[in-house]
């Protein structure tokens, strides 16, 4: 089964970033999470969708700029 959760470790390393780069992505709500029973864990849809948000911004920018 394809795991839903991922750790704060696991979930920075799969975007290249350091942990508390990831904390920041949280707090300023770029990135959601969850707490269970006080563990912070990253959904990999999370993820997804920050990366997604990333490369429309890059278009938009590409776009203004031609």
């Amino acid at each position: 089964m394809t795991r839903l959760l991922l750790t704060v470790p696991e979930a920075a390393e799969a975007l290249a970033i350091s942990r508390s780069k990831l904390y920041e992505l949280f707090a300023a709500g770029l990135v959601r999470s969850v707490r269970i029973d006080g563990s912070r864990r990253v959904p990999v849809e999370a993820l997804e969708a920050y990366v997604a948000a990333l490369l429309d911004q890059e278009e938009v920018i590409d776009a203004q700029a031609s």
